[in-house]
């Protein structure tokens, strides 16, 4: 039995015998699949990665578009005035609100 594996062994070429090259296979195939950060999990943090900037950047997307509305709110009175006749149905002395509810 152990005749027939040396016999076997001896017929690999030299470069696969090589001492160095096996522990480097074996170290290789360690960190590709058993390692605590192998493969896998290396791609879903990638992934995770890539998700958590796009949420960053449409963030910072939609933080500068309400400084930009805090900004018209504080500095035009058209801007203010229309804000609160939309949001808090406020009207002029001279005008009467309907508020139509659809079922």
């Amino acid at each position: 039995m152990i005749d027939k594996l040396r016999s076997y062994f001896l017929r690999l070429p030299a470069v696969f015998r090589n001492v160095f090259f096996l522990s480097g296979a074996a170290f290789a195939v360690w960190m590709l699949f058993f390692d605590e950060n192998n493969m896998m999990v290396q791609y879903h943090r990638r992934h995770q990665l890539s998700d958590l900037s796009r949420k960053a950047r449409y963030y910072r997307q939609e933080i500068a578009r309400v400084d930009d509305q805090i900004d018209q709110l504080t500095t035009n009175s058209a801007t203010q005035e229309r804000y609160a006749r939309e949001n808090y149905m406020m009207k002029r002395d001279s005008e009467d609100v309907f508020v139509i509810v659809q079922r």
